[in-house]
């Protein structure tokens, strides 16, 4: 066995893909719907529980940038993770599973999200 083969470990020399971005950030952002789902369920319960929790957290998500920014955030990760998964489902199905074709999925799946995150704000902040 050769001990003389190349080891790359500065990870900022690595010239990654586009598709190994969109599968890394379709990843991220699945753990960050999981980590808004801690979040959220408390606060489904809270606003269940009666009237006043209710109108507090309709208060806090409506007029507090705090609360308006993590329902964005959620939003645009549900946004991407929708998108990716997509892209996935597509490729399973055969179609746009060579480089060039799969760098363009790639490359729509950043811009679809890119304008669903974009939306999202739009209709949170006007």
């Amino acid at each position: 066995m050769s001990k003389e083969r190349p080891v790359n470990l500065d990870i900022a020399t690595i010239k990654l893909p586009i598709t190994a971005f969109v599968s890394i950030l379709h990843r991220v952002s699945s753990v960050i719907l999981w980590v808004g789902l801690a979040i959220f369920l408390p606060v489904l319960l809270v606003s269940l529980s009666s009237a006043d929790g209710h109108q507090s957290m309709k208060d806090f998500f409506t007029g507090h940038f705090l609360g308006q920014f993590i329902v964005w955030g959620l939003l645009t990760a549900l946004g991407y993770y929708v998108c990716a998964t997509s892209k996935h489902i597509i490729q399973d199905f055969g179609h746009f599973e060579e480089l060039e074709s799969g760098k363009q999925i790639s490359v729509a799946v950043l811009v679809v999200a890119g304008l669903l995150s974009i939306l999202s704000g739009v209709w949170l902040w006007a």
